[in-house]
């Protein structure tokens, strides 16, 4: 959806700019001939009134020329700098919940191109540990939102639900042989649930990058259905290919990620998500007389940066 929208969006600034110009520098001059040469014929000048409605625009042109900058800056920012989208699942709980919009900064993994997704000028790359939008792999048309955990060349685990890294070696430095650990440290249980099941709240330490993610530990292991990367390589281990990147959610037990469908290429990269500028709550049953897409409450205090490790405690 977010793709067709900014095809729409660059298809209306481009027609509106092309009205506008067109007007200001083909259609303009020629009315002011045509008035020039109403006078001349006259052999007079005509009054204000008569002189505006030969020089007038058509509605159209007129309504280019208004619209025309208003869209032209929303197709700068959006295309750009900053782009908004809402958390339709809970695939990335804690982090972000259903009902939250959140900002997207489009220029940190490139400046690209609105309509391709090509990039123009390199920025930065992904870093371990930031949240990123991103277009589906299996469909394009789809954006995704995960956490990106394998860098290039990294080599992952995900066993008995625990998440293991050996990352990349850098040429010319030393590096470690041995699959690091990304250790978690239980904070509170039953604060979210999985159908009949109360998930447990971690802050797992990616690396240096401490965040929550909820693990369903009564959930059998879906290792069978992961993706298999070569026929030789074991079906919960990784080695992430140059160009590409290893995404998880947060909502470990309840998210479709790069275990089940592999890698996500660094052209399908969108932008690193940044703000929850707000967020909304659904809670309506059967019987309301509202539509299910009313919010029935706002949730004021998940506005600000996206949360990063968890401060909540056992007493809370």
């Amino acid at each position: 959806m977010a793709s067709y929208f900014s095809i729409m969006l660059f298809v209306v600034t481009l027609a509106t700019g092309l009205i506008w110009l067109v007007d200001a520098y083909v259609l303009a001059p020629k009315r002011e001939q045509k008035l020039a040469a109403a006078q001349t014929d006259a052999k007079t000048d005509f009054d204000q009134d008569t002189q505006q409605k030969i020089l007038a625009q058509g509605p159209i042109a007129e309504f280019s020329q208004s619209v025309f900058p208003v869209i032209a800056f929303v197709f700068v920012l959006r295309s750009f700098l900053y782009e908004p989208f809402q958390i339709p699942s809970g695939s990335m709980m804690p982090t972000l919940l259903v009902g939250d919009f959140i900002l997207v900064q489009k220029f940190d993994y490139g400046i690209r191109n609105p309509v391709a997704n090509n990039i123009l000028v390199e920025t930065n790359k992904p870093k371990r540990g930031d949240v990123a939008v991103f277009k589906y792999p299996e469909d394009i048309r789809l954006d995704y939102i995960k956490r990106i955990v394998g860098l290039p060349g990294d080599r992952i685990i995900y066993r008995n639900k625990y998440l293991y890294i050996l990352p990349a070696c850098q040429d010319g430095t030393e590096c470690d042989k041995q699959f690091q650990e990304m250790k978690k440290t239980l904070v509170k249980r039953g604060e979210f649930t999985q159908g009949p099941y109360s998930l447990d709240r971690y802050v797992e330490d990616l690396g240096g990058v401490k965040h929550d993610v909820l693990l369903n530990f009564r959930m059998p292991d879906m290792s069978p259905r992961y993706f298999r990367q070569s026929a030789t390589s074991r079906n919960d281990e990784w080695v992430v290919p140059e160009g590409h990147y290893f995404a998880l959610g947060d909502n470990r037990d309840n998210s479709t990620d790069s275990r089940f469908w592999g890698f996500v290429p660094e052209e399908n990269l969108v932008g690193k998500a940044v703000f929850i500028w707000m967020s909304f709550e659904f809670e309506r049953d059967e019987s309301d007389w509202l539509p299910s897409w009313v919010p029935t409450n706002i949730r004021f205090n998940r506005i600000g940066g996206i949360p990063g490790a968890s401060e909540v405690s056992e007493d809370d």
